[in-house]
């Protein structure tokens, strides 16, 4: 049997159809762009949403508007982008910049007065159209590392009207790179028992082997019945050793696209269809990434661009087929896949589900689970199709599952209370019990009389936990009783190592002070710029309240002159 190879039509692959202006919009550092993450790169629950550009490991770079505008909102908070800054310009887009280290001071006074106001460091603001305008190659902030930022970086993004993100790179911005994506792993998948790959059903390895001209072959297949395939890809840039995110994948059949898909803007609603774009049972299983080359119920994201029988292909005995995977960065540099299918219909045992003991869900209706004194609701639409789940309550604690199938929509867990004593209701919290050793992480838990509840992105394991202990709290730069006339910042450690912290509070002379939580160092920072302690003497009190309302205070007094 002689092996079919068609001639693929190799045209340039378009990254949208939708002209975007290359020459408006400038970089916002002044130093060169390197990507720490690439835009819809893939993280965990989500693609990311901008492009996450190198500081040269440090922080404080000048951060610029990359054009003229006005500062539409603002947001300070613990988590996420941290400092973050929108500035809206007159072409309808607006630009983003996150995980800064402080804003310009006009912008700053800003933020601080509203702060103050409030006495709270989280902060939304959204000021009018002629507040806060600003210039072109303004500088509005500084690179920083707050929120949840694995190290100093910019987080940078541009959207448009519908506050859709879109890839920075498609405004003229530019990043040298002249490496080609690379592939460390391909698979098959069977759609049915009635179809095989290498004699096997369900997801199946296949061996990749590296070509000299940096391209890639894979062992031939021998297949039969409808199947999908799937990679394991990732890009880097010049001057980076990162893996970063690809921009664009393609299948062909035979010569015949398959498949496409444009990884170049999506809105903020879809994001969550990762997980069905992935094989989210490996991720969780493997920690590693395989990015389907099919598309299956319920997936509804916008990045697809061609779907021919939803990216499957049908193998028929006694064929000869090609099947083959380009993968692409932004500036055009591609790697192949080449798989070559024998097609050969095997006898396939069905994979049997253990259904022992399991509860039936269908996706399209909402569930009620309960057990003892524990119920779930599932919303309708959770599930991407209908499944068996594990549902048990021991000792307080929920088995729901394992971690391995995907949701849609969020569950809520609740637990009925009335059989602990008045004392111990207020200390009790909902955790999602974590990794090997179990470790309780705190969910948002609310109480009514007897009833907790509190909802969950993700199947697990979870429990009723005690909290009676208060935060610990502890002077890092300065000690009571202490002249502290050259100090620019009071600084503290807070800990607390069950349901984590919720609130803190600190006055000087009864009066509030601003004080910035960095939870990844467990730091609490005032600065003195504030002006607020302006006595020789200063009595100083810091309250800090963990999530059940356990409270710790701090108490010292410092003299400055």
């Amino acid at each position: 049997m002689k092996l079919l190879f068609i001639p693929l039509l190799l045209t340039s692959f378009a990254f949208s159809q939708i002209e975007y202006p290359t020459d408006y919009f400038r970089s916002p550092l002044d130093i060169p762009i390197i990507p720490s993450g690439t835009f819809a790169e893939l993280r965990t629950n989500h693609f990311h949403a901008g492009l996450d550009i190198k500081t040269q490991q440090r922080e404080g770079q000048n951060v610029y508007t990359v054009a003229e505008g006005y500062v539409s909102r603002i947001k300070v908070s613990h988590y996420g982008y941290g400092k973050v800054i929108y500035i809206t310009h007159p072409n309808g887009y607006t630009s983003v910049y996150g995980h800064l280290s402080s804003y310009a001071p006009i912008i700053e006074a800003y933020i601080k007065a509203e702060q103050y106001k409030k006495e709270s460091y989280e902060v939304e603001l959204f000021p009018a159209v002629d507040e806060l305008k600003v210039n072109a190659d303004e500088i509005i902030a500084y690179s920083g590392n707050t929120g949840s930022s694995g190290g100093p970086h910019l987080h940078f993004e541009i959207r448009d009207q519908q506050e859709r993100t879109i890839n920075p790179l498609l405004f003229g911005l530019e990043v040298q790179d002249k490496k080609t994506p690379f592939v460390t792993g391909v698979y098959a998948y069977t759609k049915d028992d009635a179809a095989s790959v290498n004699g096997k059903t369900g997801r199946v390895e296949l061996r990749l082997i590296p070509t000299k001209t940096k391209d890639y072959m894979v062992e031939s297949v021998t297949a039969f019945g409808t199947i999908g395939f799937g990679v394991v890809s990732y890009d880097s840039q010049d001057l980076a050793v990162n893996q970063n995110g690809i921009n664009g994948l393609e299948a062909f059949f035979n010569g015949h696209k398959k498949f496409e898909m444009d990884f170049n803007r999506f809105s903020f609603s879809e994001s969550r269809h990762i997980n069905r774009f992935l094989d989210y049972e490996y991720f969780k299983t493997r920690r590693s990434r395989i990015q389907k080359l099919f598309v299956e119920q319920g997936n509804v994201l916008s990045l697809y661009q061609t779907l021919d029988n939803d990216g499957y292909v049908t193998i028929e005995d006694s064929t000869a087929s090609v099947y083959k995977v380009r993968i692409k960065d932004f500036h055009g540099n591609e790697s192949w896949v080449t798989i070559p299918i024998n097609g050969k219909q095997a006898s396939n045992t069905p994979n049997l589900v253990d259904t022992k003991a399991k509860t039936y869900i269908f996706s399209d209706q909402p569930t009620n689970l309960t057990d003892k004194n524990v119920s779930v609701y599932i919303p309708a639409n959770s599930f991407y199709e209908d499944t068996f789940v594990d549902f048990k309550v021991s000792n307080d604690t929920l088995y729901l599952h394992k971690d391995l199938i995907p949701l849609q929509k969020n569950v809520t867990i609740t637990y009925d209370v009335s059989n602990y004593k008045d004392a111990e209701k207020n200390k009790l919290y909902i955790a999602e019990l974590i990794g090997s050793r179990n470790y309780p992480s705190y969910l948002n838990t609310k109480r009514s009389d007897n009833i907790l509840t509190a909802s969950s992105n993700a199947l697990g394991t979870y429990a009723l936990v005690m909290d009676t202990q208060g935060p610990k709290i502890s002077a890092t730069n300065f000690q009571d009783g202490k002249w502290l006339s050259n100090f620019r910042y009071l600084k503290f450690k807070i800990t607390d190592n069950l349901s984590g912290i919720s609130n803190y509070r600190a006055t000087i002379n009864g009066k509030f002070i601003l004080t910035e939580y960095e939870y990844k160092t467990n730091s609490l920072t005032f600065d003195f710029n504030d002006n607020v302690a302006t006595e020789t003497k200063n009595e100083l009190k810091l309250v800090v309240t963990d999530n059940v309302g356990n409270s710790s205070t701090f108490e010292a007094t410092f003299f400055r002159k």
